[in-house]
């Protein structure tokens, strides 16, 4: 195989039309020069220069050559640059993989940030409803960043990007909702607007419900995590959801639980975050999940 160097010294003698202006040009020898040509035709099986009296020309395969060459030699140099932004967090790309539910409300105010302070990062965003399989794309390199709520398998590397709080959502004129917070005691026997299986949240709820003991009736389910809030403030039921699902204007009642309940967000890279990786992150942490003014209203001060 070609190496870089060769195919620079190829360049350099078509460029001067002379192997010793070619070694001056490179900071090299006229023998290193003429070696390094010599490994080239002894590969391509053919003269690639022609000498005479006016100087050293191509041969038709010197011509054909070189081109490639020259593209070779560009492609190297940018792989240098691409390896040297990223290493600086001045470039490169990320791969994002993000739960559902904090697409809008956590990920997107930072990478609309990112756009137009650092144009020359191009982001991928995919999102994911279930967990399941998104730790084996991690490990096998195809996600730079995947955030969602903990915890996370200490196998993987994380870092805490905050809390978030898991409210109750109800119709207004509920009961519960006269209420400065809710018990969740006092949930015992409701109809919940429940998550659809395919949805993380389904699982995370039954577990959550019944290491505490409470029994709801699913009136209906949803896969989509900021319906449910929607569902509940309709009449169909109540529902449990981080309050990331409740956007502004929200039409029912919002309230905390008591004792205050709420769930740790991470962000999971492959190993150690570069650079680049660590700038995003540390974003992350520092916008946080943002509540509008009229659901924060709603709910109970944090302790």
């Amino acid at each position: 195989m070609a190496t870089l160097r060769a195919l620079e010294c190829l360049v350099a003698v078509a460029d001067t039309g002379s192997i010793t202006e070619a070694a001056r040009l490179l900071h090299s020898s006229q023998p290193a020069v003429s070696q390094q040509i010599a490994v080239l035709e002894r590969e391509t099986r053919t003269p690639l220069l022609q000498r005479g009296a006016r100087g050293t020309s191509l041969t038709p395969a010197g011509r054909a050559a070189v081109a490639d060459a020259r593209r070779a030699i560009d492609a190297a140099a940018s792989a240098i640059r691409s390896a040297r932004a990223r290493g600086e967090a001045k470039g490169g790309s990320l791969r994002l993989v993000c739960a559902q539910s904090l697409t809008v409300p956590l990920l997107a105010p930072v990478i609309r940030a990112w756009h137009r302070h650092h144009p020359q990062v191009a982001i991928d965003l995919r999102e994911a409803v279930v967990s399941d399989g998104l730790f084996g794309a991690i490990n096998g390199g195809d996600v730079d960043i995947l955030v969602l709520a903990g915890p996370v398998d200490d196998r993987f590397t994380s870092t805490v990007l905050g809390a978030e709080e898991i409210v109750l959502t109800a119709p207004r004129h509920h009961p519960l909702g006269e209420r400065g917070s809710v018990r969740l005691s006092e949930l015992d026997g409701e109809e919940l607007v429940h998550f659809a299986p395919e949805n993380g949240l389904s699982g995370w709820l039954d577990r959550s419900l019944g290491a505490a003991g409470i029994r709801l009736k699913p009136a209906l389910r949803t896969a989509v995590t900021s319906a449910a809030p929607q569902l509940a403030a309709a009449g169909l039921g109540v529902a449990i959801t981080p309050v990331s699902a409740v956007s502004a204007g929200f039409p029912g009642v919002v309230r905390s639980f008591s004792p205050r309940w709420t769930r740790e967000l991470v962000a999971v890279t492959p190993g150690e975050p570069d650079p680049l990786a660590a700038r995003f992150i540390a974003d992350l942490r520092a916008r946080g999940v943002r509540v509008p003014r009229d659901v924060k209203s709603q709910l109970e001060p944090a302790q």
